[in-house]
């Protein structure tokens, strides 16, 4: 079939007649070889949209376009974010410190506390537990108890059929980090609650306090008792029961009745180093009243611990209130102060052994604890100039 359509038509001023062909799109015509860069060149031309004309459509966009306008967006310098201040930096980190474990996934903190074995045998194992967490069941937080079992897979080997358990024998308070004794048998827990009772198993605790204690050692031998705080925000608080107040003459002091709900309490005291207002001590109950230390280092020192909101007031809730010399050297504002951590460590362990020497464990102390030691420049014993 001919594609070429053949076209005449006169000169009007040589009165020549002109034929010339028209090929359809697409096809070049065999009659008309000559027509073909004709072809080629019209759909070009029409083929390159007219620069002023308006289509009203949007060009597409090439892939090459695409990938310069990614390396311009890429090479453009980053905003610049405003400093930061070592006091915020240092809010954050507390504030980011104080909920690091509450929350977690039961074999996350299983994990993080099989990192932390400081000793194990096939009676007890001595962890390393974190602030925050609580050793029983609380309410909402994942508990070291409600991991034991997981923890227990873990130093086991992870063996399907394994029967091995750990228990809580003595605990510590939630806010408190150091040296948590676990036991394997109920046999052993039984046995560790004898020794405790009869003061066999020694417990050093290492905090740092608001004050110098005076004297720079001694033993507080204070009952100390449960007792209600009324006001705006009734709530209950341990309180000292003591058996002495000072005669009428306040020249020396007269025994009363002690009360029936007081508990025996004893705290032996030492101070390791004090500087800017504060004090490193080293702790060691005999009894284990609830919040003893608190207690004690609070109302019966009147050296509060740093970081012990509860027991920093009596009458209100309300965050620890430091002197302007201790928020300097922290690097705090005082607004900021209800994310400062409680300075409590359990920091040894000793535990009794009838055929072989005694377990005797130390705890490392943890950073933000040597990060406050350092800031206030107190001195560990071995460290101290």
């Amino acid at each position: 079939m001919n594609n070429c359509t053949r076209i005449a038509c006169k000169d009007w001023k040589s009165g020549l007649s002109i034929v010339f062909s028209r090929v359809k799109p697409r096809a070049i015509c065999r009659w008309c070889p000559e027509a073909a860069p004709f072809l080629s060149r019209s759909q070009t031309t029409a083929a390159k949209p007219d620069p002023g004309s308006d289509t009203g459509e949007k060009p597409r966009l090439r892939a090459i376009d695409l990938a310069r306008k990614v390396q311009k967006e890429k090479a453009k310098p980053a905003a610049t974010e405003p400093p930061v201040s070592g006091q915020q930096k240092r809010v954050t980190e507390l504030k980011r410190f104080s909920l690091q474990l509450q929350n977690v996934h039961p074999n996350v903190l299983a994990k993080h506390l099989h990192r932390s074995v400081l000793y194990q045998n096939e009676d007890v194992v001595i962890i390393n537990k974190p602030y925050g967490v609580p050793v029983r069941e609380d309410s909402g937080v994942t508990s070291i108890s409600s991991v034991l079992p997981v923890l227990s897979k873990m130093m086991d080997g992870m063996k399907v059929k394994s029967d091995s358990q750990l228990l809580p024998s003595l605990g510590l308070e939630k806010e408190t980090s150091g040296a948590l004794l676990l036991a394997r048998r109920e046999e052993v827990v039984e046995h560790i609650l004898n020794l405790h009772r009869n003061n066999q198993v020694q417990r050093k605790y290492w905090v740092i306090t608001v004050g110098v204690p005076v004297p720079s050692e001694g033993v507080i031998d204070i009952p100390i008792i449960e007792r209600e705080v009324t006001g705006s925000q009734p709530h209950f608080k341990m309180a000292l029961s003591p058996l002495f107040r000072m005669n009428d003459a306040g020249d020396g002091v007269t025994k009363v009745r002690g009360h029936r709900q007081a508990h025996p309490a004893v705290t032996k005291y030492r101070v390791i180093d004090s500087s800017s207002g504060c004090s490193l001590v080293e702790l060691e109950p005999f009894t284990g009243v609830k919040h003893q230390i608190r207690v004690h280092m609070a109302y019966a020192l009147t050296c509060p611990i740093l970081g012990d909101h509860k027991y920093s007031h009596w009458s209100r809730l309300a965050p620890q209130k430091l002197p302007e010399r201790v928020l300097e050297k922290l690097g705090l504002e005082q607004s900021k102060i209800r994310y400062l951590p409680l300075h409590l460590l359990a920091r040894q362990l000793t535990l009794p052994r009838t055929s072989q020497a005694d377990i005797s464990v130390s705890c490392p102390l943890p950073k933000y604890f040597t990060q406050t030691l350092k800031k206030l420049q107190l001195f560990l014993p071995d460290k101290k100039d």
